[in-house]
C-alpha cells in the first residue's frame, strides 16, 4: 500500500498485491479500492499483480475541492501507471471506474495497455440527450444529488438495500455485510467529491473514448442492472468497441463485484490468460 502524488499535489492511495502482469482496477461511485478486494485477492493469488486505487475524493485519497471530473480522474490514473511504470496492463473499470479507464485511453492512448474490461460500466453515455435518446432522464441524477444534500448516509443505505445489489427484487439474498460495506465505503468519500462525481459519471460522453480503444476488450454487464441499465451501458459499449466480447450475467444487478464475485473472478482470469503479447 502507498500513495502517489498527482500533478496538482493530490495524494492518491493505492493497494498493490501480488506479482506478475499488472491488472489495474478502478472502482465505482461512491466507493473505494476496497470494493475490489475479492477480485484483487483472487487475481493476486493466481499470478497477477493486482492494483487498486482510491479515486481522488474517495477513500484514503485527498478530498480535493477541484478535479472531480473524468479528465482529472484519468490523469490521476495515468500518474499511477507512469509512476509504477506498469506495462502490458489490463485495465478493469467497474461502473464509474469504467468511465475512468475509457477516458484514460481517450486521453493517454494504449501504449501501456494490453486489455480492457468494462464491468457494469457507465460508458458510452448515461444521460439522455438529443443524440442519445436511449439514455436516462436528467431527473434521475438530480434525485441522486438532492438525496446526497438532504441525507447522504440514508441515500447510500437506500441504494445498498435496493437497486445497487438488486435487494428490491423478489427472492434477492444480499447479506447485511455487503450492504453495510457499501454504506461505509460511501461515507468515506468526501461529500463534495461524491456530489460532483454524479455529473462526472452521468453526463460525460465517452463515445469518442470508446472509439479510440484498439486493444482486446471484454464487456461484462448484468441484464437486470437498475443503476446502469444493460441497454444504456454494456450492450451499447460492446456494440461500439471494435471486436469487443460481451458477457451477459442473466438476472444480475449492478453490484456484481459482490453478488457474482466468483463468476466475475473466473471470467477475468480466463480473459487474462487469453492474452498473447
Amino acid at each position: 500500500m502507498g500513495h502517489l502524488t498527482a500533478a496538482d499535489g493530490a495524494e492518491i492511495f493505492y493497494k498493490d498485491w501480488g506479482a506478475g502482469r499488472p491488472v489495474v482496477l478502478s472502482h465505482g461511485w461512491p466507493l473505494n479500492a476496497d470494493s475490489w478486494e475479492a477480485q484483487q485477492l483472487f487475481l493476486a493469488s493466481h499470478g497477477y499483480r493486482a492494483i487498486a486505487h482510491d479515486r481522488r475524493g474517495h477513500g484514503r485519497s485527498t478530498q480535493t475541492w477541484h478535479g472531480n471530473e473524468m479528465d482529472t480522474y484519468a490523469d490521476d490514473l495515468a500518474t499511477l501507471l507512469d509512476t509504477l511504470d506498469l506495462r502490458e496492463v489490463t485495465l478493469v473499470g467497474f461502473s464509474t471506474g469504467g468511465g475512468e479507464v475509457a477516458r484514460y485511453i481517450g486521453r493517454h492512448g494504449t501504449a501501456r495497455i494490453a486489455q480492457l474490461v468494462l464491468v457494469s460500466a457507465v460508458p458510452p453515455l448515461m444521460l439522455r440527450t438529443p443524440d442519445n435518446p436511449g439514455g436516462l432522464p436528467g431527473e434521475v441524477f438530480d434525485a441522486l444529488r438532492a438525496g446526497s444534500l438532504a441525507d447522504r448516509s440514508q441515500l447510500y443505505r437506500d441504494l445498498a438495500d435496493g437497486p445497487f445489489f438488486g435487494g428490491n427484487r423478489a427472492g434477492a439474498d444480499v447479506s447485511a455485510g455487503i450492504r453495510d460495506a457499501f454504506w461505509l465505503r460511501g461515507l468515506q468519500a468526501g461529500h463534495h467529491n461524491a456530489y460532483e462525481c454524479v455529473a462526472a459519471f452521468s453526463a460525460t460522453d465517452f463515445r469518442p473514448d470508446l472509439d479510440a480503444v484498439d486493444v482486446p476488450t471484454l464487456v461484462i454487464h448484468g441484464d437486470d442492472d437498475q443503476v446502469v441499465p444493460f441497454a444504456v451501458g454494456g450492450q451499447a459499449s460492446a456494440a461500439r468497441i471494435k471486436d469487443a466480447v460481451l458477457t451477459v450475467y442473466r438476472g444480475a444487478p449492478h453490484g456484481i463485484t459482490d453478488t457474482h464475485r466468483e463468476q466475475l473472478g473466473q471470467d477475468l482470469l480466463a480473459f487474462l490468460r487469453g492474452y498473447q503479447a
